[in-house]
């Protein structure tokens, strides 16, 4: 006998779901989250590495769940389940399971945290800094030499030269991360003291300058671990992706 899910007055059978998933593009989706599961079953039978939840974790888990849910009582949970299709087991799963992956991200990664810090530190390191932009060389030398012979500010004429959407700040830009910066500005800055302008230069069709205000070295404080253990997450993500990807094609090929 063949299943089926009826849904209004169709009935899906289980192949052609697979087909309806891929249509609607939420197959890269269940891929996704099939990869994750398997690696927490995976580690969880491990001796190496161990994802386990005490009693309070899951009931804090619960909590958690049900207070995103706005679940007041008893009868609003029974009624999601119903509307889900959902049995108590499926709902422990999906109440803890946020709870099991950041488990197995700290159980993976979070040795590693420190290291990766230090190779990413370059990027992360934040800036402060003013800067002027105009599409002609002249105007640009012109007010360069006006700034540095102080007969007007930089503010000054960032507000009435400047192109773009710091002619609003006076020409401050940031906090921002290097790693959000053309990597002409991330060498200009990189190697400049605060309060140093420096000479137009040519980026893409700008002839900026610059002076920058500020260096904030980046830290790897609680808020920075939690972003570095996400993004060595979603990178290892992307490469099982990428290998189950690649592996299909090889099969169809073959």
């Amino acid at each position: 006998m063949t299943e089926a899910i009826q849904i209004g007055n169709r009935t899906i059978t289980a192949s052609e779901l697979i087909s309806l998933l891929a249509s609607y593009q939420m197959l890269p989706q269940l891929q996704r989250e099939l990869i994750i599961d398997e690696a927490i079953e995976q580690n969880s039978r491990s001796a190496k590495v161990l994802i386990e939840c005490t009693p309070e974790e899951v009931a804090q888990a619960k909590q958690k769940f049900y207070a995103e849910k706005q679940f007041k009582n008893e009868e609003d949970i029974q009624a999601w389940m119903s509307h889900q299709g959902l049995t108590p087991d499926q709902l422990e799963v999906i109440t803890t399971r946020k709870l099991k992956i950041e488990k197995f991200k700290q159980a993976t990664w979070g040795n590693k945290l420190e290291s990766y810090f230090f190779q990413s530190k370059a990027k992360l390191d934040k800036v402060i800094y003013s800067l002027l932009r105009t599409q002609d060389v002249g105007i640009a030398q012109e007010l360069y030499f006006r700034i540095q012979a102080k007969e007007n500010s930089f503010a000054d004429l960032a507000r009435e030269y400047s192109l773009g959407p710091e002619a609003q700040t006076g020409g401050l830009v940031g906090p921002i991360e290097l790693n959000a910066l053309h990597p002409i500005m991330v060498q200009m800055l990189s190697s400049s003291q605060p309060g140093q302008i420096l000479p137009p230069t040519r980026i893409a069709e700008w002839f900026v300058i610059l002076r920058l205000e500020k260096f904030i070295p980046a830290q790897l404080d609680e808020f920075m671990k939690m972003r570095l253990l996400n993004e060595l997450f979603e990178n290892w993500l992307q490469e099982q992706q990428k290998q189950i990807m690649s592996a299909s094609q090889t099969k169809g090929d073959t």
